[in-house]
């Protein structure tokens, strides 16, 4: 791999076109921009009408069922340097200085569904700062894709190329081990247009871009939740397009006639004057043709009352298909049909049945459920008469694979803590790899059924009775520092020294807050 700055960016924007179709391919499935249903190529409006109306979106379900579970509620720090709980620890400061609170949603799910996101952590007016980089802008390279953290460089796209407009040019930021780079091109193909604007040192020893994968094999493939389930997306598309069809055309009675035909759809001939024509020089007044007739300013012939004059009916002839138009019979409950000829027979054609499609469709998200690991109830909205335990096993599988993710992302997580904690000066925090990320915990339990749990493990097992508040559901960093202040100023031998000091003659008591 060359390590010359503006070879370095020419491969990189290489790779970026390289990848792009597939991305872009995933980004169409996750907005909902499928393939087309199979149809006849003939299919008129009403059938591509029915076609768009077929897409059924499961993308948007594969990516927000496990993201909704990945939370990061708080961070942990290992090793023996301990703080005290009531003190902000400096790796969540810069969390909730970035807003990653809200943020890291963003990023969790773009890495869920194209296979891979990233985090740049960089200074920024005297502040550290986290955010994340789109996988359509942005790639990175290592030298073991499969087993690095810290990437070799990687480059982001800020600007792309105005499409049409050979003088314009893209922009991109470029980050290798020690410097950043400010990059032009005219295409991501073009290398002799890629040029170097500006550098500067960012700070980092390594390069501030973190990838978060949601799965990465051992040649460094990244792999999202959205591209193994295309085909079967388009397979629940296809029956439901099928199902839309036979809904539109078949699921009614047809009622036939034999021996007879609508009548012919006819427009009327009119007669055409004969040239030249004279006309008045007012617009509204007509004109006559050689003959003396009275001509409208289209040269049609006009009678008494100024209409003109129909010669004769010709049959209307579809433009498309070039076939005779038929005139539109109303049938309904009130309306009787009669025919001329007694040899006509009036006969019915039975409703196509449904039940087939439905049930196709049922097989197809059942079987969707179990490759992507999504309990059934979440696709079929089936959830009526079920226990306790038999939800609880639907949701396993679901389970076991958000707590993959998280063990994924976790690691990325603690490598945007290292890096702030670098560029924050703090070199003994960015060499502590004992931390971790603290995931929320979004099951839905019963508060009195934890809470009994909670209570049992401090009797019986002698576990602290504040090591298990983390535990509680839901409960906030603040809420832990809130509960370990009040505590702090209810324990017994407080309220104890604040008794002694009131009971001595000339003792004031301690302001609010002293010890």
């Amino acid at each position: 791999m060359t390590t010359a700055p503006r070879a370095l960016a020419a491969e990189l924007l290489a790779i970026l076109e390289r990848d792009l179709p597939t991305l872009r391919r995933v980004d169409d499935y996750l907005n909902g921009r499928h393939d087309d249903p199979y149809m006849p190529a003939r299919a008129d409006a009403e059938y591509r009408l029915l076609a768009r109306r077929a897409i059924t979106n499961m993308s948007l379900i594969l990516v927000g069922t496990p993201a909704q579970a990945l939370y990061v509620d708080n961070y942990r720090r290992g090793g023996t340097d301990r703080v005290a709980d009531d003190t902000v620890l400096p790796e969540w400061l810069h969390w909730q200085e970035s807003r990653l609170d809200a943020r890291q949603t963003a990023v969790h799910r773009a890495a869920l569904a194209y296979g891979h996101s990233f985090v740049l952590t960089e200074r920024q007016a005297g502040r550290v700062r986290s955010k994340g980089l789109s996988p359509l802008r942005t790639v990175a390279v290592y030298d073991d894709p499969a087993n690095d953290d810290a990437p070799v460089a990687a480059i982001t796209v800020t600007q792309w190329p105005k499409p049409g407009d050979k003088g314009s040019r893209g922009s991109a930021r470029m980050w290798d081990g020690r410097r950043e780079y400010t990059i032009t091109f005219r295409s991501l193909t073009d290398a002799t247009s890629v040029g170097i604007t500006g550098k500067r040192v960012h700070g980092s020893s390594e390069c501030p871009v973190t990838r978060f994968a949601s799965c990465v094999d051992l040649e460094g493939r990244t792999l999202g939740v959205i591209e193994p389930m295309i085909a079967l997306q388009n397979r629940i598309n296809q029956t439901v397009f099928d199902l839309l069809v036979a809904q539109t055309y078949g699921s009614f009675t047809v009622r036939t006639a034999t021996g007879m035909a609508p009548p012919l759809k006819t427009r009327p001939v009119h007669q055409r004057g004969q040239e030249p024509y004279t006309y008045p020089d007012e617009p509204a007044v007509a004109g006559v043709d050689s003959l003396g007739r009275a001509v409208d300013r289209d040269g049609w012939v006009l009678d008494d009352n100024g209409q003109r004059v129909i010669l004769d009916t010709a049959p209307v002839v579809d433009p498309v298909t070039g076939q005779h138009v038929y005139e539109q019979v109303d049938i309904s409950a009130r309306r009787f049909l009669f025919a001329k000829d007694p040899q006509s027979k009036w006969g019915s054609l039975d409703a196509t049945p449904l039940g087939g499609f439905i049930d196709s469709l049922d097989m197809s998200f059942r079987q969707f459920s179990a490759l992507a690991q999504v309990p059934p109830h979440h696709l079929l909205g089936q959830i009526a008469n079920l226990s306790a335990e038999a939800l609880q096993a639907a949701e396993t599988a679901l389970a076991r694979k958000v707590e993959e993710f998280r063990k994924l992302f976790g690691e990325s997580w603690e490598r945007v803590f290292r890096l702030a904690a670098e560029l924050s000066g703090d070199l003994s925090l960015a060499q502590n790899y004992l931390g971790e990320v603290i995931w929320r915990d979004m099951e839905m339990k019963s508060l009195g059924a934890v809470a009994d749990g909670l209570g049992k493990m401090a009797e019986q097992l002698g576990i602290p009775r504040r090591g298990l508040w983390p535990r509680v559901p839901n409960v906030t960093r603040q809420e832990l520092e809130d509960w370990a202040r009040i505590l702090k100023e209810d324990s017994p031998e407080d309220r104890m020294a604040d008794a002694l000091i009131r009971a001595t003659p000339g003792g004031d008591a301690p302001a609010p807050g002293e010890e």
